[in-house]
């Protein structure tokens, strides 16, 4: 389903603030497959995240997404194919246009838009059918502009768009980490939710250790640009939060070895 090879990615080349955010990432994700990723500020976890949605043209490598080379698309069109919910709560809605409208602009992504009524009253039915099962009394508020919401409401708002076309990929950046305790959770069961009925591949981004390890079916820590550790199956099953703050201790104490002994321990992990 995705296919990352060799992916590399430095920015402000050759100047003092050079950043080399990614260095030589490989994954493969299958089809329906679940994949949180996690790693310390500045780890290349958000940055593979944007190389896959388009935001920025890779140094090298190559992304391939439902056996389509998607390398060198732009971020637009790759958007017919993924679907992707931001950390900031109201980033990806137009907020002084209604509940309906953005969910109209949902359902008709990657289609031609030609004349003729958006909001027809069958698609309005089929919003607040959708709406009803967030539980959270908005099926009542379609013609509510969707800034008036509050954070979680219009972040579930949000997933439900990014997931209305059933996208090929489904890309989560942090998307519960500007909301409170009750309302992340709130929004973590819908995520399960929606990702389970539709069967979506996800790519999920979280500083959260609780989530990391309750959530999905694989698990990949980053670390200065690469994937350092890859759990999957019965290892991420098994783990603990207190087991990946462990491996994040492990890793800083191997930064401050010397270069070499720090990669012997590191190879011991990968």
């Amino acid at each position: 389903m995705l296919d990352i090879r060799g992916l590399r990615k430095t920015f402000n080349a050759g100047s003092p603030d050079e950043v080399r955010a990614l260095r030589g990432v490989d994954l493969h994700i299958k089809a329906g497959a679940f994949v949180v990723v996690i790693g310390s500020n500045g780890s290349g976890k958000s940055t593979l995240l944007n190389a896959v949605a388009g935001g920025f043209l890779p140094d090298a490598g190559q992304i391939k997404l439902a056996g389509r080379n998607v390398t060198r698309w732009p971020e637009y069109r790759r958007a017919k194919l993924i679907g992707r919910v931001f950390q900031n709560p109201f980033s990806g809605t137009a907020p002084h246009m209604t509940i309906a409208e953005n969910l109209a602009l949902a359902a008709r992504r990657g289609q031609v838009h030609g004349l003729g009524w958006s909001l027809s009253r069958h698609l309005r039915q089929a919003f607040r059918d959708r709406i009803r099962a967030l539980g959270m009394g908005l099926e009542d508020r379609l013609d509510n502009e969707i800034g008036s919401l509050s954070g979680g409401q219009r972040q579930a708002l949000t997933l439900l768009m990014a997931a209305w076309r059933k996208p090929q990929l489904l890309l989560l950046d942090e998307h519960t980490a500007a909301l409170d305790p009750k309302t992340a959770d709130q929004v973590i069961r819908l995520t399960q939710s929606v990702v389970a009925a539709e069967n979506l591949t996800t790519l999920m981004v979280t500083h959260s250790m609780h989530q990391a390890v309750n959530l999905g079916d694989r698990l990949i820590m980053m670390h200065q640009g690469r994937i350092i550790r890859d759990f999957s199956a019965v290892a991420k099953k098994r783990l603990r939060a207190e087991d990946l703050l462990e491996q994040f201790n492990e890793v800083r104490r191997a930064d401050q070895l010397d270069p070499g002994a720090a990669e012997m321990l590191k190879a011991l992990y990968v």
